[in-house]
């Protein structure tokens, strides 16, 4: 290992000097006696080998059990975190990887990690290199590649999202007044109706609706997970009006998600309606179904989310009346009573 620091006294002088190769800075050890100069000189040496030393010593004991335990990188982090996620969520996943933010630690070793490097990281980037770097860290953490933290919890900078809401029906009928295109039409009727995602209800096929049971079934393309809805008169209309097999609406289904998000605002700015998206009709379903009273466990199951506290964010805002215990009371029915035999 290179030393790093050179005792020194400079040219008729008569105190010692500490000069750090690394930094280039030249320190005065206060005092002009060549013992105590030379004890202080080997105390800095040794501060500074001792933890190279362990760093060594510990990575001699961890790569007994794992090879690839002190070569891992975060890219390969990164790469193996990605591999875990499916559809449009993968899509995602991979684009936030290739965030410029994540370029000095992409080549790190886990295990020389310091809470500074992730510091970097969170000053250089959004909101979304935020939340991606917690994921890859505990991702981490989980599949046992990290001793230990390299942030605690409590020190990661809190995630502030863009604020989101439901759309309103006024807005809802407002885009529909304006919008010639038959398919655009029976497309956000549908998601008025089901609160699907714009990429699962865009890739609804006519096989997914079950005329005999009255339900439209699909698996959602984020997570797999089955979204299964009754239908009801409205909604029965519009898909009898749409095509009797293959994919309910073929030229949005071979658009981008960026795309029909496009149109979508392009369509909101012709009515002037603003601050919504086609997500927003997930917002406007579960807002409708908690002041519905529908019980929470099946708008969750309607939704397709796997979280309740995932459900109850999409439903936060919706503003419910609740009955005075008075309308409670005249709605009980007295059963009779019978007596004993």
């Amino acid at each position: 290992m290179k030393q790093r620091y050179r005792l020194y006294r400079r040219n008729n002088g008569v105190r010692y000097y500490l000069h750090d190769d690394v930094t280039g800075k030249q320190e005065s050890l206060h005092t002009s006696d060549r013992a105590t100069a030379r004890r202080l000189f080997h105390a800095h040496t040794e501060a500074e080998k001792q933890p190279a030393i362990n760093l060594q010593i510990a990575k001699a004991y961890l790569a007994a059990s794992d090879k690839g335990f002190i070569h891992r990188t975060w890219s390969e982090v990164m790469g193996d975190y990605a591999k875990t996620k499916r559809g449009s969520n993968r899509t995602r996943t991979e684009r936030a990887i290739m965030d410029k933010s994540f370029d000095s630690i992409r080549d790190l070793p886990l295990i020389e990690t310091r809470s500074e490097h992730f510091l970097k990281v969170l000053a250089s980037g959004k909101v979304s290199t935020n939340n991606y770097l917690r994921r890859f860290h505990n991702f981490a953490l989980d599949m046992g590649w990290l001793p230990y933290p390299v942030m605690p919890k409590r020190q990661w900078p809190a995630i502030h999202y863009k604020e989101k809401r439901a759309i309103t029906r006024e807005e809802h009928d407002l885009i529909l007044s304006r919008e010639s295109n038959q398919e655009m039409r029976a497309f956000l009727w549908c998601c008025w109706h089901l609160g699907g995602s714009q990429s699962d209800v865009a890739h609804i096929k006519a096989e997914d609706v079950d005329w005999g049971n009255e339900v439209v079934s699909f698996f959602r393309l984020k997570s797999g997970t089955p979204q299964i809805i009754s239908m009801g008169k409205t909604l029965s209309e519009v898909l009898r009006d749409l095509p009797g097999q293959g994919m309910l609406f073929p030229r949005l289904a071979a658009m981008d998600e960026k795309h029909r998000a496009a149109r979508f605002q392009r369509a909101c700015r012709r009515v002037k309606v603003a601050g919504v998206s086609l997500h927003s009709y997930r917002y406007a379903w579960a807002e409708r179904a908690k002041i519905a009273g529908m019980p929470e466990r099946f708008a969750q199951e309607a939704l397709g989310h796997n979280s309740v506290a995932v459900h109850r964010a999409y439903a936060k805002k919706a503003q419910v009346k609740i009955p005075s215990l008075e309308e409670y009371e005249r709605k009980i029915v007295l059963l009779p009573v019978f007596a004993n035999v």
